[in-house]
């Protein structure tokens, strides 16, 4: 017989716990039996004490045995999903996975929401007004097999350990943790029913891993928990030294996206980083090189294959069409200020996490659990690292609705902007493969 107690205090002083303590804790947390004070000391001791690979093991399957294991198998094709450890403004996901369809793959995305300083696909996709994204397993399997793509939340019979773990890390500061990072993406992709997956880990400034070691080290966990399972899993380190794209917002990211998906925008970052991770799925299915696939990506956005399929998506999944078709339908934020710069020279740094931290002070993500998202804050970027920049210039515009939060955000925003004389060397958007 365990005790919470008794488990906490082994991971404290940096012992191994065992597969019974383990699913113990798991399930007595699912269930109710264990409170939020004591699962948050043993993610503390986690975060701070690390788990090994076996321990790590044992955790996934854990999470993955309190919920229902989705059997696609009675839908044709191959079942492809992609996941990102979370960055700032990273909407790839809303891109990629209609372009994805668009080639002929099953997309069956289960994400989640913003956690820390990072942005959820779900809090952006439910900006969008009727838009669906909890529903039964029939539902997304019926959407999945019409459709090729569905993005929804966790179900409630969807690995349950996860969801109350995921919004107990994201107030408790635990979210950097390799082990615990690991255990939440695997045991939700695993268990949604995917043949192949494709990981992108973020590194830098806006990430949860800042250097390229600890990304590195993340990516390798992941490889091998995919590879125990049997599932093709290949990961790319990818750059967060600042944010993806100009947006940072919930709706103001679903509206580049569109942007994108329709030609209208040219973000180079967010659509080199789509056609990579894209590609990658396409290959990892078909077995075709990542040239052709990559090809196949490009056409699917410029013929406008990608906006259609996300067209199809938000249909089916309850949105508001209108509102995806004619933006200025959508409401505005009550404040729109500029920040301008307080010096002159090059962009050499902009320390991202502040920028999230922003963000999330001015709505756009959660203090604390059960707060309510405002899809309309945010902030815009407009200039990035390597930009000249004259002392005046508009370097970020920040949307919000309360005057009162506006000038500690406006003060944060410049301080994560550095500047010099000398121009800073290339960012490299994609910096390795690891499979």
């Amino acid at each position: 017989m365990f005790t919470p107690y008794e488990i906490i205090r082994k991971k404290r002083d940096g012992e191994a716990l065992s597969k019974e303590e383990i699913e113990y804790f798991v399930k007595g947390y699912t269930s109710g039996g264990i409170p939020d004070y004591q699962v948050s000391s043993l993610l503390m001791s986690i975060f701070f004490t690390g788990m090994s690979d076996e321990e790590l093991l044992h955790l996934t399957r854990a999470m993955m045995a309190t919920g229902v294991i989705v059997d696609l198998s009675d839908i044709p094709g191959c079942k492809a999903d992609k996941h990102s450890t979370g960055g700032v403004g990273d909407k790839i996901s809303l891109i990629l996975a209609p372009l994805a369809a668009a080639c002929g793959l099953k997309v069956p995305m289960v994400s989640g929401r913003g956690l820390g300083h990072t942005g959820g696909t779900i809090d952006k996709l439910e900006s969008i007004p009727g838009f669906r994204t909890k529903m039964s397993i029939e539902d997304y399997k019926k959407i999945l097999k019409k459709v090729g793509l569905v993005m929804s939340a966790q179900s409630d019979d969807l690995v349950p350990a996860d969801r109350k773990l995921y919004a107990l890390r994201d107030v408790t500061a635990t979210v950097e943790s390799i082990p615990l990072i690991t255990s939440s993406i695997m045991s939700k992709k695993l268990a949604e029913g995917i043949d192949t997956l494709v990981l992108d880990v973020k590194v830098g400034s806006g990430a949860f891993m800042k250097n390229i070691d600890d990304a590195r080290a993340l990516a390798q966990k992941m490889v091998q928990v995919g590879k125990l399972y049997g599932k093709k899993v290949a990961v790319y380190l990818t750059d967060m030294s600042q944010p993806l794209g100009r947006e940072i917002g919930n709706w103001s990211e679903v509206v580049e996206s569109i942007k994108v998906l329709r030609g209208e925008s040219d973000v180079e970052d967010v659509i080199e980083l789509t056609v990579v991770l894209a590609a990658e799925m396409i290959a990892l299915c078909s077995g075709e090189n990542i040239s052709n696939a990559s090809e196949r990506v490009r056409n699917a956005l410029k013929s406008g294959a990608g906006y259609e399929k996300f067209i199809e998506m938000v249909r089916a999944q309850g949105g508001d069409v209108s509102v995806v078709e004619d933006l200025s339908k959508y409401p505005k934020p009550k404040i729109v200020r500029e920040i301008k710069a307080s010096a002159s020279g090059c962009v050499t740094s902009i320390d991202t996490f502040k920028i999230g931290v922003a963000a999330v002070k001015l709505g756009a993500g959660r203090l604390k659990v059960g707060d309510k998202v405002d899809p309309v804050v945010g902030i815009t970027v407009l200039k990035k690292i390597g930009d000249k920049v004259s002392s005046g210039d508009v370097i970020a515009i920040v949307h919000a609705n309360e005057e009162n939060i506006v000038k500690p955000v406006t003060d944060e925003i410049l301080s994560a902007y550095k500047f010099s004389d000398a121009k800073p060397g290339k960012q490299e958007l994609v910096k390795e493969r690891i499979a």
